[in-house]
């Protein structure tokens, strides 16, 4: 399997909760996440794991790559409320991706891929039509590869669409990566942008700016103000969890293929909101900004 098809299965599938999130660098991860919320008894915690199948079509470089990914958030809601916060501490999605790419010239690739996900409170333990989110992506993948080190530069472009967004159009997405030294590498876009020091094959560090976050389906619907607008025609219909990250993180590589990562650091930006049936903010839960933690193991094939 050659370094410029896995690059591209890696950019593919991942799991997405906002545009262009499926550039991960992974094949398969197990990991969990930890915020607890500053100037409050708030705390959110995710357990979240995925796989990605790539399956060679033919010698042409043409690869079909389906996908599944599971995340169990567990929000310990301690505000004092107006409203009852019991069905707002459990959120799960499930996910199944597909996506197919092949090679166009020696430096250019083309991938599209579309998936759907459940994501929900499961309040009445069955999924309704408004716990579906559709996605759907096309992306150009230009990879060059450089003798002097161990990866290529590679740069991709491409259109996102997730009905999660609000927005009735796909997103540009655009994402650089180089490895200009052997001991430093640095990648531009988003979801991430960070740079990397490699001490030696088995430990290396970074610095990075990253999203974060979560969207669920409300599966009963209320009214948030219920003492000061008791008849508002605006339901919390959804919640979501939107973070930009900035801090620290460690890799150690057990095998060419398995590696445990830890990463912390603070919130730039920290938005937790109910929103209504049009996506629009309804309530602000929690919008300080916070200590962040998230560790885990990853299997790649670079």
């Amino acid at each position: 399997m050659n370094k410029i098809f896995i690059l591209t299965a890696f950019f593919l599938l991942g799991a997405v909760n906002f545009p262009a999130f499926s550039q991960t660098t992974d094949l398969a991860r197990i990991e969990y996440t930890y915020f607890p919320q500053s100037d409050s008894d708030n705390s959110f915690r995710r357990f979240r794991t995925f796989v990605n199948f790539p399956i060679k079509l033919n010698e042409n470089d043409a690869y079909l790559i389906p996908g599944v990914e599971y995340r169990n958030v567990n929000f310990k809601y301690k505000n004092n409320e107006a409203f009852s916060t019991n069905n707002l501490d459990r959120f799960q999605s499930f996910t199944g991706k597909i996506g197919y790419t092949f090679k166009m010239n020696n430096i250019w690739r083309f991938g599209v891929e579309t998936g759907v996900k459940v994501a929900s409170n499961f309040t009445t333990n069955e999924m309704v039509r408004d716990d579906f989110i559709y996605t759907g992506s096309v992306y150009f993948i230009k990879i060059k590869e450089d003798e002097r080190y161990i990866e290529p530069w590679r740069l991709i472009l491409g259109l996102s669409y997730s009905t999660t967004t609000g927005f009735p159009f796909p997103l540009p997405v655009i994402n650089y990566y180089k490895r200009f030294d052997e001991k430093w590498s640095y990648a531009l876009g988003i979801p991430k942008t960070n740079l990397i020091h490699y001490f030696n094959e088995r430990h290396q560090v970074q610095g990075f700016v990253t999203l974060d976050g979560f969207f669920s389906n409300l599966q009963k619907n209320f009214n948030p103000y219920p003492q000061t607008n008791p008849n508002s025609n605006r339901l919390a219909e959804s919640m979501s969890m939107t973070i930009v990250l900035s801090g620290l993180g460690y890799q150690y590589n057990f095998t060419d293929n398995i590696s445990f990562y830890l990463y912390a650091g603070y919130t730039v930006m920290n938005d937790i909101r109910l929103r209504d049936k049009d996506r629009e903010d309804l309530y602000t839960i929690d919008d300080t900004n916070t200590f962040y933690a998230r560790s885990g193991l990853k299997f790649s094939i670079l």
